[in-house]
């Protein structure tokens, strides 16, 4: 290896080490503890070393939620390309999205927290670049399900969108049911139960709407519980948890909560 490589190497080994850090002390202080010099100091750096990767705090979890993204791109690869039907498909990306959910919730509030402009909108242009440029693969996965939908004559080419505008409904309609999850307090699970299988129904009455073939009756909960396993073992080789509500921490309020960072 030569000097050039190994030096390279050195320095994404060492910017890996420096977000796995900042992942760690947010989960165990939270984003108002969080200090560019505290990072730098727990790796056993000096804080300049540290802003030779991240010009700011906003380059950095604009970075660390860009990684967790990508976390989910093995489990949308194996459901945009598993052998069934483009409907199923879809599904099935909605299903991988709530395992990541349910196993990871701090990784949800951190993006979410991220995509708001007090972090987006201060992050350098270049590191925003960076982060859409990683995440456009995802996005790649699921418009390729509209298309081959399309193609299959699931989907009427009729329609009135383009693909991605298609791929965007199920996408707005899980950010925004997580939304309202992660808020604690704010849905009457009484009322309404279980949130992500409530998510599930409307992400059926959406396809529905669209005309997607097979259409499928969300009322009917026996298919809807049988679907959703059958996907989740042919297509992940899981088993299906009765509920979608995230178990890992074990309730909601037990969960890091993110809160605002404050500059150095």
């Amino acid at each position: 290896m030569s000097t050039k490589d190994r030096r390279l190497r050195e320095r994404a080994e060492r910017e890996q080490r420096f977000l796995d850090k900042a992942q760690e002390l947010i989960q165990r202080d939270g984003l108002l503890s969080l200090q560019m010099s505290r990072i730098a100091e727990e790796c056993d750096y000096a804080t300049g070393t540290l802003y030779q990767h991240f010009a700011s705090k906003e380059d950095l979890l604009v970075a660390l939620a860009t990684r967790n993204c990508l976390s989910r791109v093995d489990l949308f690869e194996r459901a945009a390309r598993w052998h069934g039907p483009s409907r199923e498909r879809m599904v099935a990306i909605a299903l991988a999205d709530l395992m990541v959910i349910r196993e990871q919730p701090e990784h949800f509030r951190l993006a979410q927290f991220v995509w708001t402009d007090v972090i987006w909108g201060a992050a350098s242009a270049a590191s925003r670049q960076c982060s859409l440029e990683a995440s456009a693969p995802l996005g790649a996965l699921i418009d390729g399900i509209v298309l081959d939908a399309i193609a299959a004559g699931d989907l009427s080419a009729d329609l009135g969108l383009p693909p991605q505008a298609v791929a965007i409904g199920p996408w707005t309609l899980s950010l925004g049911l997580h939304t309202l999850t992660q808020a604690e307090g704010l849905l009457d699970g009484r009322a309404l139960g279980d949130p992500y299988r409530l998510l599930m129904k409307h992400l059926h009455f959406l396809l529905n709407g669209y005309g997607w073939q097979p259409l499928f009756d969300p009322a009917d909960d026996d298919a809807l519980d049988a679907l959703n396993t059958r996907l989740c073992r042919e297509v992940f080789d899981s088993p299906c948890p009765q509920s979608f509500r995230p178990t890992a921490p074990a309730t909601l309020s037990d969960a890091p909560r993110l809160q605002v960072p404050r500059h150095d």
